[in-house]
């Protein structure tokens, strides 16, 4: 085998690139001037530097989009595939990660009411900013009506700083948005002991401010699960947004179920028979006396599906596993929001995607402040690659616009080419095909 392998004949060529599909990327992202907003939001380099914000970010979409996972991977596999390129000076990885460190927040410190533990949160009001400028810029404020999702995800983790999740390993359980079910919103690390449940009503109030900051028009539809089942948050959810959608913990509103005398037959997104029903309660009573508040009505949308072991629940007397929803919305039928609410799962769909394609499950930093600035320049990415994917779907026949990055990476980047220099001017030459559709 060696001797085969001894006798091929080999060419070298310093400039050729296996990446040269990612140079349409960058044409497409410098048509769009989104290195005007990086200019914008961030701090500026020196007029001596080599390099600019938006070497480094288009550097770190590269790392992603050519299939790595480290911020490491730029000085070990990728930088020799971008010398000479025209659209991008590749600084190091250790210019980029000095470079991140200088965006970073400091923390900030809260107690619980009772207790004793110290919690710790880091928001970083430049990139919340800059997120809120570039959706804007993607049209993702345009559609007809505005969906948010809130949930927490634990990032298991051995930082300097991490402490103890609820599942017995040390991580970050940072709070993130979601916009329409596409795209990251808003984000703010905390440490591992804080639960989701612990002042989220803070950090909620932070997202809204910031919105109505931008000047961003009332919320349509916010969804959360039961974690937000909470008398504070409720209240400035109806502040806030036009209708919400919040789960249910069963111990406290399973005493609701044995109202509900009709009950409709439906099937779920996946195609699970289940039945819905519903009935109108008024929850915290007692929290809103303390405050004079006067307690309000709202909708409690039941879903009940027969237990797959059959056993008999003591307090309902049946074999039901029952999920519940607490909404204020009153046009839907009970159907209809039980169907609008499954569709909130789509947020572990979009915490796959940052862990595993936009390097999540790979913080390169070893304290949260720094790494609170690591998730939202890759959660930039993550919008980005949003519209990358959906704009080339368009031109190119083997791509889809539901393609994760590993898809795009070997139907699209991996296209070997070099630029040559003719007339004074730089041209790509690829040596391979792309499947261009017909305009």
């Amino acid at each position: 085998m060696l001797d085969k392998i001894s006798a091929m004949k080999l060419q070298k060529s310093n400039t050729l690139s296996a990446f040269g599909g990612i140079n349409f990327v960058f044409e497409y992202l410098e048509e769009g001037n989104y290195k005007s907003l990086f200019d914008k939001y961030l701090p500026k380099f020196a007029h001596q530097s080599t390099y600019n914000w938006n070497d480094v970010f288009c550097s770190i979409l590269s790392i992603y989009l050519c299939g790595g996972e480290c911020i490491e991977d730029l000085q070990t596999h990728l930088k020799a595939h971008f010398q000479k390129n025209p659209f991008i000076n590749m600084p190091s990885s250790d210019t980029v990660l000095r470079r991140l460190k200088e965006v970073s927040e400091d923390n900030n410190q809260c107690h619980t009411k009772r207790g004793a533990v110290e919690h710790i949160y880091n928001k970083n009001s430049k990139l919340e900013e800059l997120n809120i400028a570039m959706l804007k810029k993607l049209g993702a404020f345009s559609k007809r009506e505005t969906i948010i999702d809130y949930d927490n995800t634990i990032i298991f983790n051995e930082k300097s700083d991490s402490k103890m999740t609820y599942k017995r390993n040390p991580g970050y359980q940072p709070g993130v948005c979601t916009l329409n079910e596409e795209q990251v919103l808003y984000i703010e690390n905390r440490n591992g002991n804080s639960d989701a449940k612990s002042f989220q009503v803070d950090t909620l109030g932070r997202m809204f401010a910031l919105l109505k900051l931008k000047g961003i028009r009332k919320v349509d539809h916010f969804r959360a699960d039961a974690a937000s089942h909470q008398f504070d948050v409720v209240n400035l959810l109806e502040k806030e947004v036009k209708n919400f959608y919040i789960g249910c913990r069963n111990s406290y509103i399973e005493k609701y179920f044995s109202q509900i005398t009709r009950w409709e037959p439906m099937i779920d997104g996946s195609h699970e028979k289940m039945e819905v029903g519903e009935a109108t309660i008024t929850p915290f009573q007692q929290p809103a006396r303390k405050v004079k508040k006067v307690p309000r009505p709202y909708r409690l949308i039941v879903k009940r599906k027969p237990k797959e072991d059959g056993q008999l629940n003591l307090f309902t007397q049946d074999t039901y596993e029952y999920r519940a929803i607490l909404t204020n919305n009153t046009t839907l039928s009970a159907p209809e929001i039980a169907r609008f609410y499954n569709h909130r799962g789509n947020m572990e769909k979009q915490f796959d995607i940052l862990k595993n394609d936009f390097g999540w499950n790979h913080m390169p930093f070893s304290t949260i402040k720094n790494n609170t600035v690591f998730l939202y320049i890759t959660a930039l990415c993550r919008n980005l690659y949003y519209h990358i994917i959906h704009y080339f779907s368009k031109k190119v026949k083997t791509l889809k616009p539901t393609f994760r990055v590993k898809k795009f990476l070997f139907r699209f980047i991996i296209l070997p080419a070099k630029w040559i220099k003719r007339s004074r001017q730089y041209q790509l030459r690829t040596y391979g095909l792309i499947n261009f559709s017909p305009q």
